[in-house]
């Protein structure tokens, strides 16, 4: 069952993580369907295979990424069926340590980006539908935000129709699934670190 939720949450990134891409003002860098450069070097390097061209990646590299790196980092096999999409989508975009604070902050958990046993009771206790659409307010804040800042309002329209389209994958009431489906690539954001705190949002 967890597997088969993993692909059919990969199945919606892939909507949105198109071929390569190489923006100047993408903070993420080069990055080739939602996989940076760095982060495909460091997976390289782990499995003692010689650095090469993130676009040169394969479907085998591509799924063990998106499962070791986001998936099983995000801790999203230890959550409910919906929430976990959106805590994948999210790990994706904005960052694995981001979205554990963003998780712990929408569930009431204190927001240190550990996932224990208090984070995860918390998210299975909470009412699913005010959590998930709390944590989608919360990512939308933190757009908004990143986007007043110098080069970045150009990614904001982007970011908000890969949000959107995840709010109505979820079920979040008010919006529907778009009809002409993802057409666009959404740009990465570099991850928070360990000890940083989440941004305002509000």
């Amino acid at each position: 069952m967890t597997r088969t939720r993993f692909q059919d949450a990969l199945n919606f990134v892939m909507r949105w993580e198109g071929g390569l891409a190489d923006h100047p003002n993408d903070p993420g860098g080069r990055t080739m369907k939602g996989v940076t450069q760095r982060t495909y070097d460091r997976w390289r390097a782990d499995n003692g295979l010689p650095m090469r061209d993130v676009a040169q990646i394969e479907d085998a590299e591509l799924e063990a990424i998106y499962e070791d790196g986001y998936w099983s980092r995000g801790r999203c096999d230890r959550l409910r069926a919906q929430l976990d999409l959106v805590q994948f989508d999210t790990g994706v975009n904005m960052g694995p340590n981001r979205a554990i604070k963003i998780l712990q902050t929408s569930v009431g958990a204190s927001p240190d980006g550990q996932f224990g046993p208090r984070t995860e009771a918390a998210c299975d206790d909470c009412e699913l539908t005010p959590a998930i659409t709390c944590y989608c307010d919360i990512r939308e804040g933190i757009y908004r935000r990143l986007a007043q800042r110098p080069g970045q309002n150009i990614f904001l329209t982007g970011w908000l129709n890969r949000l959107d389209d995840l709010r109505a994958q979820v079920g979040v009431p008010g919006f529907s699934p778009s009809r002409s489906g993802a057409t666009e690539r959404v740009e990465r954001l570099q991850d928070l670190g360990p000890n940083d705190p989440l941004e305002v949002w509000q």
